[in-house]
């Protein structure tokens, strides 16, 4: 009798576990993510003296919106946004679609050493992306494209982690549905189109949020192959900010950083329930 109590799901012993192994390291890894961002969103609302002080407050005592009125109009903030859109949309939307048709050609297509390139793919997903730079940066440089926006985006057309989990998932799906859209007459592209992209929407949204949320925040390119603030996107719009403020003007820069980070929480928030059924997609077999 004690036996079937300890192993029902609300017995104190249970309960107790559950809470010390489950609620509470979430609830610790839940704030240290919260935290900064509740901590800028509210420093982005004070005045100076208020943030540069010993006597902290979490609250504001008034909240005031001239830090962001003040981030505005030091910088081209539109100038920046449209950029970072456009950056975003392009970048993302092309970074997509290949990994999309890598993954099906490596699925799906039969061609020599099929393996080799996915091998070589996986090499790419290892490798970090500094490591690149530098020649990318001679050779976007060299075919005119610094200071542009294309140059932002060319090199990193590409994505190693969206072919991978592509492919995984693609895997996972029955050759039989495809076998009889082939013998129905239909070809590659349109088994792609109308069969295999529909029924892979939860990980093609998984693919296309992470791509949506690297390219928006992405820094160290955009910063080393642009610099006219007329080709600027918006991370590296904060370094011009922060120049034209100084180190000091902490609210102004808080209010620089919620309107960079908005816009991809927003992105995230309506995609976010596509990550699990997404991840988890490419690991089932069978």
């Amino acid at each position: 009798m004690s036996t079937d109590v300890q192993r029902h799901p609300l017995a104190p012993r249970n309960l107790v576990a559950t809470i010390v192994s489950g609620y509470i390291p979430l609830l610790i890894a839940t704030l240290v993510v919260f935290l900064p961002l509740l901590w800028m969103i509210l420093s982005s609302m004070k005045m100076p003296p208020e943030i540069i002080t010993t006597d902290l407050h979490l609250l504001p005592e008034s909240v005031t919106l001239a830090n962001y009125r003040t981030a505005a109009s030091e910088v081209p903030f539109a100038r920046f946004f449209l950029n970072s859109l456009i950056v975003t949309a392009v970048g993302s939307s092309v970074k997509v679609a290949l990994a999309i048709l890598t993954a099906y050609a490596l699925v799906f297509v039969k061609f020599p050493f099929k393996n080799v390139v996915f091998v070589i793919i996986l090499v790419a997903l290892m490798v970090p992306p500094q490591v690149s730079m530098l020649p990318n940066f001679i050779l976007i440089a060299g075919i005119g494209g610094k200071n542009t926006l294309w140059g932002i985006i060319l090199p990193g057309l590409g994505t190693a982690f969206g072919t991978f989990l592509l492919r995984q998932h693609f895997l996972t799906l029955p050759y039989s549905i495809l076998e009889a859209a082939s013998i129905d007459g239909a070809g590659h592209w349109r088994r792609l189109w109308r069969i295999v992209v529909p029924i892979s929407g939860p990980s093609i949204a998984t693919v296309a949020l992470v791509t949506i949320v690297s390219e928006w925040n992405d820094y160290i390119w955009p910063l080393i192959i642009v610099d006219s603030p007329e080709y600027m996107t918006l991370p590296v719009g904060l370094t011009l900010l922060q120049n034209s403020e100084g180190n000091s003007a902490w609210g102004v820069l808080m209010a620089g950083a919620v309107m960079v980070i908005v816009p991809v929480l927003i992105v995230f928030a309506a995609l976010q329930r596509h990550i699990v059924a997404g991840l988890t997609q490419g690991s089932v077999t069978g």
